[in-house]
């Protein structure tokens, strides 16, 4: 009991004195809000292109059409967050996602939208993402001490579970009440919310003085240090097989078949209780400290293939929101012990570049999941094609498991009041 007590007090304390730093409140604030408006605006936009024109293909060409900017911004995305202050990065990328998902919104509520246009506009989404993504991500060290680093991820992950739940929630009643226009509306606000707190963030660019150098030579270095280390291309490897087909299933293939089973109003609840079980999992992960964290999370990810198979072969409420909240518990596991190990082992000033090279690995094939699950869900039925899906979720993570550094990699211990890795 005497261990217990002193761990958890321990926890709190770090909790408390993370929040103390005015940079990492406003940046946990900040994700908060966007991750409600974005946990919202997918279910909005797959019913609104549903709506439209009833076809699961053209469903995947608008969610794919994202993903490719997505992946093909994200390199440029970490040099420039490397270059420049990562907050002012995120307060363009949040201002012009807010300008154009406004225009989406107005195009549905007006009924002038069609899949070109809703093509194009969730393109520039996308490409808005690319720039935020490796900013935030690599902001984290700059507004904490290290010894904070892993409780300091967790709560911003918590943060934003929390925000998911209300969202996901949120989404489903509002496209089931007054159609998907007005949900899509709530996200381009959210973002002006977002873009407003990212400006109080006041910290330097991680290279200051240096001369402005060729991007090619960057990206160049952003690569030598992401290959430094298997690890971390094997993981990126595995999320490739592992995103494309999960993705695929979340927001193509999941919304087809709850029209025809649970209705939309239970789907947004389903992905609102996997976004319950995550919450559970950050709190789960601020308490636990595994030798071997890598390890630990990457089994955990072979979860996500609990809710695909339940999905195909029984979706029922009382099968899908227990199995959606398990893998919620799961895969933030691993997303806490992905964030730490990069923090802790890459160096400061090229974070932001790893992370990018990270995720363009690691949704590389999402929008060619999402493109295909429309014609494959048509072919042969939305419940193979899903069933198809886990199947890939396995594979992908035996095959991380199979590296040894994944299963060896162990916990740094920074000296107390260090900034950063």
């Amino acid at each position: 009991m005497t261990v217990t007590t002193t761990t958890t007090d321990r926890r709190r304390s770090e909790l408390v004195e993370a929040l103390r730093h005015r940079p990492y409140r406003l940046l946990v604030s900040a994700r908060f809000v966007t991750m409600a408006g974005n946990a919202l605006a997918p279910i909005a936009l797959a019913f609104a292109v549903l709506d439209l024109t009833g076809s699961p293909t053209d469903l995947g060409l608008v969610v794919g059409a994202r993903s490719v900017t997505n992946v093909a911004l994200l390199l440029f995305g970490g040099v420039l967050a490397d270059r420049v202050p990562r907050a002012l990065v995120l307060v363009g990328s949040s201002t012009t996602a807010m300008a154009s998902q406004a225009v989406v919104a107005t195009l549905v509520l007006t009924s002038t939208a069609n899949l070109g246009l809703l093509m194009a506009l969730s393109a520039v989404n996308g490409a808005t993402s690319a720039f935020a993504f490796p900013a935030s991500a690599a902001l984290v060290p700059q507004t904490v001490p290290a010894p904070l680093l892993q409780t300091a991820n967790a709560v911003n992950r918590l943060g934003g579970n929390v925000a998911m739940i209300g969202g996901a929630v949120t989404g489903g009643a509002v496209v089931a009440a007054v159609g998907p226009g007005w949900g899509i509306a709530i996200d381009a606000a959210a973002f002006g919310v977002a873009a407003a707190l990212y400006a109080a963030i006041k910290l330097p660019a991680v290279r200051r003085g240096e001369p402005a150098r060729n991007p090619i030579t960057d990206l160049r270095e952003g690569w030598s240090e992401f290959v430094a280390r298997s690890w971390v291309p094997t993981v990126v490897i595995g999320f490739c097989v592992f995103n494309a087909a999960e993705v695929a299933a979340l927001t193509v293939l999941g919304p087809v078949l709850a029209d025809e089973t649970i209705g939309r109003r239970m789907w947004g609840v389903f992905l609102a209780c996997e976004t319950a079980g995550m919450v559970a999992g950050v709190l789960v992960a601020m308490r636990l400290r595994p030798r071997r964290p890598l390890l630990a999370g990457v089994v955990c990810t072979a979860g996500a293939a609990i809710w695909l198979f339940a999905l195909a072969l029984l979706p029922l409420p009382v099968v899908l929101l227990p199995a959606a909240f398990v893998i919620g518990v799961a895969m933030e596991q691993f997303a806490v012990a992905w964030d730490v190990a990069l923090q802790e082992n890459i160096p400061a000033d090229r974070l932001a570049r790893v992370y990018s090279y990270d995720a363009v690995g690691s949704f590389l094939a999402v929008p060619v999941g999402q493109v295909v699950a429309g014609p494959v869900a048509t072919l042969v039925g939305p419940r193979p094609a899903i069933l198809g899906a886990g199947v890939l979720v396995v594979l992908a993570v035996a095959g991380m498991l199979a590296n040894p550094q994944v299963r060896t990699l162990r916990r740094r211990e920074p000296a107390p009041g260090t900034m950063g890795p």
